[in-house]
């Protein structure tokens, strides 16, 4: 059995990332992407994409928009593949039928595959059978050896048959880079189908013509695909083509250790986006599933993890997807960029994501640079300026009376409270209503006034939740700094008026 493979010396290496439109762009399918991506910048090779449309009923437009704006979104640049284009395309599977029809037609006259007209009854009636016999469930080989007549006589009468392969009955063995030798008792599997005609191509049929014509000479994928990869293997050598080198990459694992699933939470990429991650930290935390340095650095660039990338790191076991390290990754990039990049990538996002964005054009164009200020370390993503920071955002926010009033306060006592500081608030002029001053001005009066001295969350509390109206937020003096002196004042009597309105006298 030949196991002639590819020489990447030829015209240098060549990977392929090749997903199938009929879902969002999955978190595993991008760190595949991203390791093919990094092994051809690492080796100087060459990065394709291509769509594997040719699931007519699952295959949707708007899914491959997906991947090719999640992979923009990441910026994993392909050179050649959709939009980009190619030698060797076209790109799109759906647009290669007369390429697949050619090699079928091919197998087919040198009797290395065969046509099958078996119905779906009686090849469960053949699995059947054979566990009953106590042997594991393989097509019998029933129509392997029709005669031609016959086999032209179904098809004159319309019959819709299969294409299978003729596979032979021995052990196949291929190397794979990260788990080394692996072998497979062909006999068990039988006779595969390649194609449910001459212009519907399955899988594992189309994607060895492809990446022979597309001469990919390294097939980077997940470890799910391990058993096509014998039946690939076959279907090269019966076409005479060589065989390309194997890495197949360890599944993405959930906490509990089973592969990750839309139970254990997001799953593609565009929730991510949507979540205010940054991309950067999304392909730093993905590179490092399941594959690792010899040094305890973490904190790579796209540039860095290319230097240092290679397929012999990359490790045989699961990976663990934990979100809560992708939030400290991201939160460790959202500090070390600078604030001016932050604030353009807020604004972007909140305008995109949230229905903050004509607030934001009603107000100064530091606006958010204040917010940011206050608010990045307290953030580990952009989508908690709007699940906890939306009180800078908003005309209008929602007062709780229960929360304005601190331990065992009376309303009255929060009421006295909101009035002195409303009153110090109003004493300091506009051009020294920052922090610094607000704070000097509020501790100078808590030092002086005995109500306070020992309780300064008295004063403090129902002012910070006037202005946040939360239960956790930045200090009062960080908040009005941002809100700015006259908003400030107009949160402080709106907080006032709601404890008045629910029944407590004014004093």
């Amino acid at each position: 059995m030949s196991d002639s493979v590819i020489s990447p010396s030829l015209f240098g290496p060549r990977v392929r990332m090749a997903p199938s439109p009929t879902g969002l762009f999955h978190v595993g399918s991008a760190r595949t992407a991203l390791f093919n991506y990094l092994y051809a910048r690492k080796t100087g090779g060459k990065f394709i994409l291509r769509i594997e449309d040719t699931d007519k009923q699952r295959s949707k437009k708007e899914y491959e928009q997906n991947i090719i704006d999640s992979l923009k979104w990441l910026g994993l640049k392909w050179d050649e593949g959709p939009e980009v284009g190619g030698e060797y395309g076209p790109y799109y599977q759906s647009q290669r039928l007369d390429i697949y029809e050619k090699y079928l037609k091919q197998l087919l006259a040198e009797d290395k595959a065969y046509y099958c007209f078996c119905s779906l009854e009686e090849l469960k009636a053949q699995e059947l059978e054979m566990l009953i016999q106590g042997l594991p469930p393989k097509y019998s080989g029933r129509c392997r050896d029709l005669d031609k007549s016959l086999v032209e006589q179904y098809l004159a009468e319309g019959k819709q048959p299969v294409i299978r392969l003729k596979m032979p009955n021995s052990t196949l063995k291929f190397e794979d880079v990260i788990r080394g030798e692996i072998k497979t008792d062909l006999s068990l599997i039988g006779d595969i189908i390649i194609a449910k005609g001459l212009r519907e191509p399955l899988y594992n049929f189309s994607v060895v013509i492809d990446d022979y014509l597309m001469k990919i000479t390294h097939v980077i994928r997940g470890e799910d695909h391990i058993s096509n990869t014998p039946k690939q293997i076959i279907i090269q050598e019966a076409l005479g083509f060589p065989r390309p080198i194997y890495a197949h990459l360890p599944l993405i694992l959930g906490l509990d250790r089973s592969k990750l699933s839309k139970r254990h939470g997001p799953v593609s990429v565009i929730e991510y986006q949507k979540m205010g991650y940054l991309p950067e930290a999304l392909v730093n935390f993905l590179a490092l599933l399941g594959w690792h340095l010899s040094t305890d650095e973490e904190l790579l660039s796209l540039e860095e993890l290319i230097q240092k990338f290679s397929l012999e790191r990359i490790q045989k076991s699961g990976a663990i997807f934990n979100i809560k390290k992708l939030d400290w990754f991201n939160s460790q990039y959202l500090r070390k960029m600078n604030l001016d990049e932050v604030v353009a990538r807020a604004k972007e996002y909140l305008e995109t994501y949230s229905n903050f964005g004509e607030f934001l054009k009603q107000r100064p164009s530091d606006y958010l640079k204040k917010v940011l200020s206050v608010e990045l370390p307290r953030i580990t993503k952009f989508s908690d300026l709007i699940e906890t920071s939306d009180f800078f955002f908003q005309e209008e926010i929602i007062y709780s009376q229960e929360l304005l009033i601190w331990h065992n306060a009376t309303p009255q006592d929060t009421i006295k409270s909101l009035q002195k500081a409303l009153g110090i608030i109003e004493s300091i002029p506009e051009n020294e209503f920052q922090q610094a001053n607000l704070q000097i001005k509020f501790f100078t009066y808590i030092n002086d006034e005995p109500t306070y001295q020992n309780d300064k969350g008295k004063l403090l509390w129902p002012l910070r939740v006037a202005l946040s109206g939360k239960q956790a937020s930045p200090s009062p003096f960080e908040i009005a700094e941002v809100l700015g002196k006259q908003e400030t004042i107009k949160r402080i009597k709106k907080a006032i008026e709601l404890i008045e309105k629910n029944g407590v006298a004014k004093n």
